[in-house]
């Protein structure tokens, strides 16, 4: 997890940045965060979010805005990470470990830089702060005044660092690159003087004195024009100097101009060269120069060519003259006189003696070399992705790592950026497929190493014959290179490690549908993982080869084909290579073909090209018990898994299940959308399925049996005593491990997490004709329907019901009734609850189910009280009393007391209604059962307010509102809440009530 705020506000995780939302979320982030681990008040952040004057609720938009970031943060995991965001009185603070957030690496770093004595030191550590920035400072977010006061604060720091990396490289005397790094922002900050003033003496000192003196006057222009106002003294300094020829502090710090690289002066109009012409002052009579002059460069730092000749480096020529062609010199570097900073001369140095590996030399070609293969066609979309190869390609020899499944368009991407970057790799660019994923095997490292050495001028005879000295001439033929090495479709860390380049300025890209995480750790690789296309990026990839017009002439279907591949690169480009073929053929046709489960995948494959292939090859690597995991989940009913449902679907524990998922993640074959939590892309699901289709039932009926035990489970853990289905299937399988849950919020965290996939699961139950299984699962999400009754259940639990009357089943499709009938009853379709609800007591009794019986009769009697019939609903109840306590059952009695105290109340009974609620709640422990505690809380208290005992029942129903607001328990919260509004008018409760609904309407 990162926390980000040199750019646009964000939090990043392994699984995509949060979807933080409004802007001003985004502010209150970036408030907390500029305050990280201290308390920041209500007043404080609200200066942040508005300029003006805040709305009257502006309070209570903060805490929604804490509450949802807060939300965000548990679902991310944040604990994990030592996050965590606290409620401090009147204030929030958000407590985080210092390292993940980017700002304060990015002062961390600044610290470090400028400790070092090494001024190389210094440079790596500047370059690396700056990487951090992506864009202006709390991007994104809404620009109160605090926060522009924060943001430009950070933007004087960004530049100050700049700066600061421009005079690291001024001592080492590169002053082309302090020049490149200071144009940029000079461009930027046209009026900045500092900056202005820097970049000339930069440019004065590379030799480049006309472009100091030009960018001095358009200053002075525009400072002249815009403000008023002459060159301050900075500027007004640097421009002496230039004029005095002064070499100021750096005279004798005269070294190369990068790795490789001598500094120059400008070509004397006499035609001799830079090291031995003048360096910028003008040129006597004599040929004295009155500007200090170069060291000729040391023969140690000089190329030695295959037969040990002398040879100049690439860059080892002025900024404005091409490179020699083959076997010249650059003019003055190598034998003849110099001219000295005094008019006397400089005998030239005495070549070096020829090194043990010669290095044939780049700099005589008349092109780099360039292995690449062409860009590819039709490339769409993926801007995120090249601008995070960017990013990751800004380090000190970066190793960039380009992960993701098969087919989703790894080796397009790279060759992408590749060739978009070209100018970047002067002196070459490098491609090796190393096929860790084909038929044919991955070629020998030798023969890899052989190529590149080849490409890179070695002879034939010289490259040596094993891996260990191939390699080792390698990264010393690159040391001062600025290469780009492409090293595609890589399946193992140690085949990537000895094609490794020797430079600080090479760039290394590897592709893999591996995570490879050896290479991270051993060589700092940045990952950059590739996920599949949005759905206009899938159609578009579609138009660039069939062609703008037939898409647009099929919009609805072209998204829908879209979809169908599952923005799959490689399953649109078949789609595209099958429709571009068959001009008569519409894509609705195609798409109705695709639908068809059972045959997608064969459509999706054309000659020895395919998804099916492409899954084959990286399955093919994979150990047995993975390949016997990913064949189950292919069976899988629901959308994700974690260890336990891949435990049961595989018919093994959870623990061999994680392992088995790791290896399957590694592969890219599923993807964790977070901690022990994984999904199946639907092609991979496809191909899954068809690997074992015989071990089908045994799978579903497996994860089936998972869900009944895991429900039960939660069940018992949110609601003790309240088991409403305890008769297992006759076949019921317990799982080999059931996950267990420490309390009531874990349990019902669950039952909500898993809804989707529960409702799937039972739709497969029933499909397969697991009927037994299908209304069980159902049922078991009786807490959530009773914490979230208004969340759509009806739906779910008519199916429940068929399932039950499938198996002509009484006591199942009695249970099933009762839930069905109080969940319409809540929704207000009160006429059909009654007509399930009247069959329900008789299909009990029938099924010997006499707390069933009981619960039926409490739900009738709720309906028949609100249709008027009070004296048959309390007469209903109160037989249901009476068979709960004859069961011994205190739950389903608290329930019927519960009920029972409400129609009491409403017949204007008050006493009998404190005196039923005053039972039901010595029944059961006052931690559990949250929900029905609230809601006799809010009887009595209401109860009591009849009597006439205002305070009293003020307490109680204070209390009540307290305990749903702390347990989350909106529903009952409102209906506190909405009784003592109807006695005081206190504003405390109208804002708590406001916003409980909001809670309602928001997330419920």
């Amino acid at each position: 997890m990162e926390f980000r705020l040199l750019g646009t506000v964000s939090v990043d995780t392994f699984t995509g940045p949060l979807p933080l939302g409004p802007a001003k979320r985004r502010s209150l982030l970036a408030a907390l965060l500029l305050s990280a681990n201290t308390p920041v008040s209500i007043s404080r952040l609200t200066d942040s979010l508005w300029d003006d004057t805040p709305p009257l609720h502006a309070r209570s938009v903060i805490q929604g805005h804490v509450s949802r970031l807060r939300a965000l943060l548990v679902g991310a995991d944040a604990e994990a990470y030592g996050v965590e965001l606290v409620t401090l009185g009147d204030a929030y603070v958000l407590r985080l470990p210092e390292t993940l957030l980017d700002s304060q690496r990015f002062e961390e770093l600044l610290t470090l830089a400028r400790g070092q004595r090494s001024p190389a030191d210094a440079v790596l550590m500047l370059k690396e702060a700056l990487s951090l920035w992506q864009g202006p400072a709390l991007s994104g977010a809404f620009a109160g005044r605090p926060l522009q006061a924060a943001a430009h604060s950070l933007e004087e720091s960004r530049l100050a660092t700049v700066e600061q990396l421009a005079r690291a490289y001024a001592d080492l005397g590169e002053h082309n690159r302090a020049a490149a790094v200071l144009r940029a922002e000079a461009v930027a900050h046209p009026m900045r003087e500092s900056l202005a003033a820097a970049l000339m003496t930069a440019l004065y000192r590379a030799g480049r004195q006309s472009e100091a003196l030009d960018w001095f006057h358009r200053t002075r222009r525009l400072l002249a024009d815009e403000l008023g106002i002459d060159p301050g003294h900075e500027l007004a300094d640097a421009y002496a100097l230039i004029l005095r020829g002064d070499p100021g502090p750096d005279t004798g710090r005269n070294a190369p101009d990068g790795p490789g690289t001598a500094a120059r002066g400008p070509v004397r109009a006499d035609g001799s060269g830079g090291d031995g012409g003048s360096r910028g002052g003008p040129v006597g009579p004599a040929g004295s120069g009155t500007g200090p002059v170069p060291a000729a460069r040391p023969a140690a730092d000089r190329r030695t060519g295959p037969d040990g000749d002398t040879a100049a480096g690439p860059d080892d020529r002025p900024a404005d003259r091409p490179a020699e062609q083959p076997g010249g010199r650059s003019g003055g570097a190598v034998g003849g006189a110099g001219v000295g900073a005094g008019g006397g001369t400089v005998g030239a140095p005495s070549l070096a003696p020829p090194r043990p590996l010669p290095v044939p030399s780049l700099a005589g070609e008349p092109h780099p070399t360039d292995l690449l293969p062409r860009a590819p066609r039709g490339f769409q979309g993926r801007a995120a992705e090249l601008a995070a190869l960017t990013r990751a390609a800004a380090g000190e020899a970066p190793v960039c790592l380009v992960t993701g499944p098969a087919g989703v368009g790894k080796t397009a991407l790279a060759l992408q950026w590749a060739h978009r970057n070209q100018a970047a790799f002067p002196d070459g660019r490098l491609f090796a497929d190393l096929r860790g994923f084909s038929d044919t095997g991955e070629p020998a490292l030798i023969e890899v190493l052989r190529e590149f050495l080849l490409a890179l001028g070695v002879a034939p005879r010289r490259v040596p014959e094993s891996v260990a000295a191939a390699a080792a001439l390698f990264r010393s033929l690159t040391d001062r290179r600025r290469l780009l090495v492409v090293l595609d479709n890589a399946r193992h860390s140690a085949t990537v490690r000895p094609l490794l380049p020797g430079g600080t300025d090479c760039v290394t890209l590897v592709t893999s549908r591996h995570r490879l995480e050896g290479l991270i750790a051993s060589d700092a690789a940045r990952p950059v993982p590739l996920d599949v296309l949005e759905p206009p990026d899938s159609t578009a990839l579609l138009a660039g080869v069939l062609g703008e017009d037939r898409v647009l002439a099929e919009p609805v279907a072209a998204r829908r084909l879209a979809e169908l591949c599952g923005g799959l690169p490689l399953a649109l480009r078949v789609t595209a290579a099958r429709l571009a073929g068959r001009p008569t053929w519409t894509l609705a046709g195609l798409a109705d073909e695709l639908a068809d489960e059972r045959s997608r995948l064969t459509f999706l494959d054309v000659d020895d090209t395919g998804v099916s292939t492409a899954l084959r090859l990286t399955v093919q690597q994979l150990p047995q018990d993975a390949v016997h995991q990913l064949a189950r989940l292919g069976h899988h009913p629901g959308s994700h898994f974690d260890p336990y449902t891949a435990a049961a679907l595989a018919g093994t524990d959870p623990v061999v299940a994680t392992a088995a998922l790791e290896r399957l993640a590694a592969a890219h074959l599923v993807t964790e959308t977070g901690p022990g939590r994984w999904i199946l892309h639907d092609l991979v699901r496809l191909y899954a399925r068809g690997m074992d289709p015989e071990g089908g039932p045994d799978a579903l009926i497996g994860v089936l049996d998972h869900y009944i035990a895991t429900a039960l489970a939660a069940a018992d853990t949110a609601e003790p005593g309240g088991e409403p289905c305890f008769v297992l299937p006759e076949d019921y399988h317990r799982p080999i491990a059931v996950r267990d849950f420490v309390d009531r919020p874990a349990a019902m965290h669950w039952l909500a997490a898993e809804r989707d996939d529960l409702a799937l699961a039972a739709v497969a139950a029933r499909t397969a004709g697991f009927h037994d299984r299908a209304w069980r699962i159902i049922l078991l999400q009786w807490p959530q329907v009773v914490w979230r009754v208004r969340d759509s259940w009806s739906p779910l639990l008519e199916l429940a019901l068929d399932s039950a009357r499938a198996r002509d089943d009484a006591y199942a499709e009695s249970r099933v009734l009762n839930l069905l009938g109080w969940v319409l009853t809540e929704e207000g379709r009160t006429a059909e609850a009654v007509a399930l609800l009247e069959r329900s007591p008789v299909l009990a009794r029938q099924a010997g189910d006499r707390l069933g019986e009981a619960t039926a009769l409490i739900n009738l009697a709720v309906v028949q009280a609100e249709q008027g019939e009070l004296d048959t609903a309390l007469e209903d109840c109160g037989r249901a009393v009476e068979l709960a306590r004859e069961e011994q059952d205190a739950h389903t009695e608290m329930l019927a007391l519960q009920h029972l105290a409400r129609m009491q109340l409403t017949a204007q009974r008050p006493h009998e209604a404190l005196e039923s609620a005053r039972t039901a709640l010595d029944l059961g422990p006052e931690h559990e059962e949250i929900a029905r505690r609230v809601l006799l809380l809010t009887t009595s208290g209401e109860a009591r307010l009849s009597l006439g005992e205002e305070d009293e029942g003020i307490r109680l129903l204070d209390l009540a509102a307290e305990e749903a607001e702390n347990s989350g328990y909106d529903e009952g919260a409102v209906r506190a809440l909405q009784a003592l509004l109807r006695v005081t008018a206190e504003p405390d409760y109208l804002k708590r009530y406001e916003q409980a609904v909001r809670r309602l309407t928001e997330y419920g």
